[in-house]
């Protein structure tokens, strides 16, 4: 019996956060909330507080869980890879995920991060995703200050997620590059000259 009562907890908490991302999708991060979860559940609005406290809460732990899924396929990707390759793979499977994983991609990138003081396993599972290219931009540069190293892959992080917010958003060909065969040039182009500015620029 105790077994089950278990299950049905979990089945209630896992079901809050399914719909709660659907919410999120359908109608955006505003929309969300406890309430809003057990309505569409059909469930008691009480019941969403007894496996979370609040809407930011929840929020966190759907973000959490991007982060998570983020990680693996980065990790999946720079499996095997040569450290020469660590970082153009890396780039390239940002720009994938973004693409693949629209509703992901936003909540970790384009929605206001809650509270890591609060929630410190959301900070945890960012900095998992982070250290993946900071370890490699570490590879890359050889020794240097830690500060040098992270400001080199924040430069990496953010111009790459600039990029994936163009080609997400359509805008490539406001900017003249209509032919798919274009835009895949220039993002490699554009790629090339991360990876080359991560290695080769000083930091003095």
């Amino acid at each position: 019996m105790a077994n089950r009562t278990q299950a049905v907890k979990l089945d209630v908490r896992e079901a809050c956060l399914r719909k709660a991302a659907e919410i999120i999708a359908t109608d955006g991060v505003d929309h969300l909330s406890l309430r809003e979860v057990s309505r569409r559940l059909e469930i008691s609005h009480q019941a969403p507080y007894k496996h979370f406290p609040s809407r930011e809460a929840i929020l966190a732990e759907v973000i959490g869980r991007a982060f998570d899924d983020f990680t693996q396929f980065l990790k999946a990707r720079i499996e095997g890879v040569p450290v020469e390759e660590e970082l153009p793979v890396l780039g390239m499977a940002y720009l994938e995920y973004a693409e693949r994983n629209s509703l992901q991609y936003r909540l970790m990138c384009d929605t206001p991060m809650p509270d890591l003081e609060r929630h410190p396993g959301l900070g945890e599972k960012a900095t998992a995703a982070f250290d993946l290219l900071l370890n490699a931009v570490r590879r890359a540069r050889g020794e240097e200050l830690p500060e040098q190293t992270r400001a080199m892959a924040l430069f990496a992080w953010s111009t790459v997620h600039g990029l994936a917010s163009i080609t997400a958003n359509g805008a490539m060909p406001a900017i003249g590059l209509a032919n798919e065969s274009d835009q895949n040039v220039a993002v490699r182009l554009v790629m090339e000259q991360i990876c080359s500015g991560v290695m080769k620029h000083p930091l003095g």
